[in-house]
């Protein structure tokens, strides 16, 4: 039997669910899973600077002002700057967001429910070291196998060979 392919599988998985969880978020509530994930974060720390929501939710900064500044447009959340620093500014829930970060949490514990209500303890706690070193070591395995790979000749630029 051979290993199983555990990068397609990962990105396989990560795909599906949340391609399922970002369909039933738009159509139930209007909002993606994105959208969910800033909601989650503020709801833990309300008034959280743009930088610090980037980190928690591994996004760049420009992607998540996008993200943010269509949230404002939805009246989900409002911005103020940070009057320590004006380059910077907080994010804060707006009722409407706050209401709908509490509406989607049931489901989301239920989902997290679902997928290791077929593992037993010991499983389970295997598949969360397994995710928790996946999450941390990323880079560094990815960096190895890059660094102990085949090499690949150059194109140039231009080159009509593709």
């Amino acid at each position: 039997m051979s290993d199983p392919k555990i990068f397609h599988l990962l990105q396989r998985a990560h795909s599906e669910l949340f391609r399922a969880s970002d369909l039933a978020l738009r159509e139930r509530h209007g909002i993606g899973t994105a959208q969910q994930a800033v909601l989650f974060s503020l709801l833990k720390r309300d008034g959280a600077a743009i930088g610090y929501l980037a980190k928690q939710l591994h996004m760049g900064k420009s992607g998540l002002t996008g993200l943010v500044d269509r949230m404002e447009t939805a009246g989900l959340v409002r911005r103020e700057t940070d009057p320590n620093d004006a380059r910077s500014c907080k994010v804060f829930l707006k009722s409407k967001g706050r209401d709908l970060a509490e509406a989607t949490l049931p489901t989301t514990r239920q989902v997290n429910a679902t997928l290791i209500e077929a593992f037993d303890r010991g499983e389970r706690a295997t598949i969360e070291r397994f995710l928790n070193f996946v999450a941390e070591s990323s880079e560094a395995i990815v960096s190895t196998a890059v660094a102990s790979g085949p090499t690949t000749p150059e194109f140039e630029q231009g080159s009509s060979e593709r």
